[in-house]
């Protein structure tokens, strides 16, 4: 068991930074205070902080692990040591896998899947269908992250397209309903405009024409109109356009709030100038657009418009995200880079540091009410990342932990790097070793 005496960190937590000593006993964060004022037995592991920051662990409300059935693209195991490596140190993983995360006895195995291979803290969504409302219901609120709806593009027979089906997921569900919000018919209405000029020849930079703003806006409005009707705990996931900031509201603080809204480190670091550069590497759904609505989305964390800010890491093989534009699967690998792309931001003084901790660690903690972790707080969870501010380091290949063995920020240069991440009181990354060995646990929620 853990007994270790963090001293002399920058904390940053709960909107202050302030140098002081942290201690963990066992999976617990036992003592904070001021440096030296801290005390530790003889037998405690000393970290020498001086200089890093320590941050709550990232929690990472949007990924595709791919596993069961298409571990060909990432797996639990391979992509929470890369998360691991990034300061992510819980996750709530999507239910598009084969099979489809859509029955209880399902999601019982995937819960099974990430005891068994997980290096941090984990959940798993259930997912809905036209038909399954049934078998939602049977999920446990306290120990299942929600309810995920695909309101557009989604594989298999999980877009949610029926109107009824939608009303009575938005009535019935007792836990959060995180919604893709895309219209599906204004999609393919721009798909056969779009096909019959080009070809499969489209240029992928006409990608967010195809699945376009209003696309986006229509859905999310709809969504936005069902939960206000049926007072439903509703997160719309990966907004992408400044249309959708008149969406939401800053009134409320976030515990109070009955509709949230999350954006994803793509959407904040890219816009459609990248698509010459980086093609179908930066193909995602919805798409990365324009400038203005980069700004917009930016604003919208700034001011509280947005909640979280999460990944969607989706990862594909370069063999796969190198076809053509109908034929390049959406998505790509994220949880790695998803810290230090924010924390350049914060260093390019777009974003406050104190802000940036707010949305990937503290907000998901409360929007999701996950029990006892996403504070540097006396009994929580130790779940923690130091991070150094200033030792500039390259994506590369040789440093890139994914299983698809690629990132859209290969040849990026960050300042800040990841130092340590400390899951449950356990150090699963030390300076680039990892520990294969030890497997974090389920997360539960105050429901």
């Amino acid at each position: 068991m853990s007994n270790i005496l963090i001293r002399n960190a920058t904390i940053v937590n709960e909107g202050r930074i302030y140098r002081g000593d942290l201690l963990i006993k066992d999976e617990i964060i036992s003592a904070i205070g001021f440096p030296e004022q801290v005390k530790a037995s003889s037998d405690a592991k000393i970290i020498d902080a001086s200089g890093l920051l320590l941050i709550p662990g990232v929690i990472d409300d949007q990924v595709h692990f791919r596993e069961p059935g298409l571990t060909h693209k990432g797996d639990i195991f391979t992509d929470t040591k890369a998360a691991a490596a990034g300061g992510v140190t819980s996750f709530m993983d999507m239910p598009n896998t084969i099979p489809q995360t859509v029955t209880i006895e399902a999601l019982d195995d995937k819960y099974r899947f990430g005891s068994e291979n997980s290096l941090i803290n984990y959940s798993f969504y259930i997912g809905a269908t036209n038909d399954n409302i049934n078998e939602i219901m049977k999920a446990d609120p306290a120990r299942v992250c929600g309810i995920k709806v695909f309101m557009g593009s989604s594989t298999g027979n999980m877009l949610v397209d029926n109107e009824n089906s939608l009303r009575a997921i938005f009535r019935q569900a007792t836990m959060p309903v995180v919604t893709h919000c895309e219209h599906e018919p204004t999609i393919r209405r721009n798909t056969e405009t779009f096909w019959k000029k080009y070809g499969e020849d489209v240029p992928v930079k006409m990608h967010p024409l195809i699945r376009s703003r209003e696309a986006c806006f229509r859905s999310s409005s709809h969504a936005i109109a069902l939960a206000r009707e049926y007072n439903t705990r509703l997160h719309v996931l990966h907004l992408s356009t400044a249309d959708e900031m008149k969406l939401f509201n800053n009134e409320l603080p976030l515990n109070e709030k009955r509709i949230t809204g999350e954006v994803c480190v793509h959407h904040l670091w890219f816009d459609d100038s990248f698509y010459d550069e980086l093609g179908t590497r930066i193909k995602w759904n919805p798409a990365i657009k324009t400038k203005y609505d980069r700004e917009s989305l930016r604003n919208g964390v700034r001011n509280d418009l947005i909640d979280v800010i999460a990944t969607d890491h989706a990862p594909h093989t370069l063999k796969e995200k190198t076809n053509s534009y109908f034929k390049a699967p959406s998505g790509g690998p994220l949880v790695q880079h998803s810290l230090v792309v924010m924390l350049e931001l914060w260093h390019n003084k777009i974003f406050s540091i104190e802000k940036i901790i707010e949305k990937m660690c503290h907000g998901p903690a409360v929007l999701f009410n996950i029990k006892g972790r996403g504070f540097i707080r006396e009994n929580y969870k130790a779940d923690l990342c130091l991070v150094d501010p200033d030792n500039p380091w390259t994506v590369s290949g040789d440093n890139i932990l994914y299983k698809c063995d690629w990132s859209p920020f290969e040849g990026t240069t960050f300042r800040s790097k990841v130092m340590m991440t400390i899951v449950n009181g356990t150090v699963v990354y030390n300076k680039g070793m990892i520990d294969e060995d030890y497997r974090g646990q389920r997360l539960v929620f105050d429901r």
